[in-house]
């Protein structure tokens, strides 16, 4: 039989192998991250709106609130961190303060209290501190109870009444 090169240039197009996979190539924009080098010492405030890899030595605080902190093998830091997610591969004194998750790996040490939604601890990991889960509404009924504090100021007007619960108590 003989056939058209359209037909042929059709098949060669789609395998007839059903084991063959070809995997859908997704493009994603790439993720701006600052990198401290192994051989950099940083003293003070770091802050900024960039994920952040350390694998040199800071010390001091650490406030990334949107992005990710990840402490590279090499990494010391000796700082307060505050940050989206937090990933420790090598050595953390201070307190963490995450809005979404801690990750400790393996090799990771973290001295220090935490504060975050979720926690990931692997076999071999080193913690000592405090930990406190927090649920994902928290921070919403924060931020509410905070307005609502502020419109309760804004409108305190003097009265004559007692509150309930102390009139009850003065009623006996």
């Amino acid at each position: 039989m003989l056939q058209s090169p359209e037909n042929n240039s059709q098949k060669s197009q789609f395998s007839s192998n059903p084991n063959s996979f070809n995997p859908v190539k997704t493009v994603s924009p790439p993720m701006e991250q600052a990198t401290i080098g192994r051989s950099l010492v940083i003293k003070g405030e770091v802050t900024g709106s960039e994920a952040l890899y350390i694998d040199g030595k800071i010390e001091g605080t650490i406030n990334l609130a949107d992005n990710r902190v990840t402490v590279g093998r090499n990494g010391i830091v000796a700082a307060n961190i505050s940050a989206r997610e937090v990933v420790i591969m090598g050595k953390v004194t201070g307190n963490i303060q995450c809005v979404d998750r801690l990750d400790i790996r393996s090799e990771g040490s973290l001295t220090g209290d935490v504060v975050t939604q979720r926690i990931s601890i692997e076999d071999g990991a080193f913690l000592k501190g405090s930990v406190q889960v927090r649920a994902a509404e928290h921070k919403h009924d924060k931020a509410q109870q905070q307005q609502s504090k502020a419109l309760s100021t804004e409108s305190v007007k003097p009265s004559t009444e007692q509150p309930k619960a102390a009139s009850a108590v003065a009623g006996r």
